[in-house]
């Protein structure tokens, strides 16, 4: 047999006290059931730990000698105790996190800074991924938190975070560069440059929709996957693109950003609703703390 850790705990307070009388008042229970429970634990080790006689209580040699290991299994089981409560508040553990391409650039910075302060003890695992994927992930279990664009699919639980203008991106010395303000209609004639349909179709039907209410359907010249990809073909002059104003901070030269009226593009953070992870429950606190705060679409 193995002592128990309640045996272990009462043999120390004994050890401290050297009284059964102070012993029991300590822990709250009889002296009968405290004597019961060393008398059981000397039986399990098959030793006396306790010599009691007309002085009072005292240490044997080996009682002596199993005291520092007693406390050190206690020590052990409350510091288990204490890493399952920590794990159970979300206070450490794993978490994985995807990043749209379009917004790790200024999306990944500050998140990771924010989960470093608040949850030090949470390791984080960081991916940049293209839509397709990031979703795939999501649903199998690769990630457990991801940043991205609506719209998504159904099934994914979905939180707002940051909100940013969309634009249309032109060359430099185009016509329409030095506007302040552009309307989708006003781009009928232009030539487009846009990712594949295939590689996110809700994407491309809500962009279907927003060429139809603006009354034409784009001529569309060229495509790439990437955003960087897009400012390339736009600098070299093969056609325009729109894009959200964060995409600046990945090319500064060759394009100019002018705002589309009343069109504005939301960045949401997005999850499985039964991921049962404690810490995913606490990063999504933090990050929602933190978009309350800061400007997500231009940070980092």
């Amino acid at each position: 047999m193995t002592p128990d850790l309640r045996q272990l705990r009462y043999f120390v307070a004994v050890a401290e006290e050297l009284s059964f009388t102070r012993a029991a008042t300590r822990l709250i229970i009889t002296q009968q059931s405290l004597s019961q429970q060393i008398n059981a634990l000397e039986r399990i080790l098959g030793t006396k730990l306790f010599a009691r006689d007309s002085r009072g209580t005292r240490l044997t040699e080996t009682g002596a000698l199993f005291l520092p290991e007693a406390r050190a299994v206690l020590a052990r089981a409350d510091e288990a105790v204490a890493v399952v409560q920590r794990a159970a508040r979300g206070e450490i553990g794993q978490l994985r996190l995807a990043f749209l391409a379009t917004t790790a650039n200024h999306l990944l910075p500050p998140v990771v800074r924010a989960a470093r302060e608040n949850l030090p003890g949470l390791e984080l695992s960081t991916e940049e991924t293209a839509i397709g994927p990031l979703v795939e992930g999501l649903f199998d279990g690769r990630y457990d938190l991801a940043f991205t664009r609506p719209p998504q699919v159904p099934g994914l639980a979905a939180r707002t975070i940051a909100t940013e203008q969309v634009c249309v991106v032109v060359p430099e010395g185009h016509p329409l560069a030095n506007r302040t303000e552009l309307t989708l209609s006003e781009l009928a004639g232009e030539r487009w440059v846009m990712t594949p349909r295939s590689s996110w179709e809700p994407w491309h039907h809500s962009f279907d929709e927003n060429f139809r209410a603006a009354g034409f359907t784009p001529d569309i010249v060229a495509r790439d996957a990437s955003v960087q990809g897009l400012l390339g073909l736009v600098a070299a002059g093969v056609g325009i693109t729109r894009l959200g104003w964060s995409a600046h901070n990945l090319r500064r030269t060759g394009v100019v950003f002018v705002p589309l009226a009343k069109e504005t593009m939301p960045t949401e953070m997005v999850w499985l609703p039964d991921n049962t992870s404690p810490g995913l429950r606490r990063m999504v606190d933090v990050v929602t703390d933190l978009a309350g705060t800061t400007d997500l679409t231009t940070t980092g």
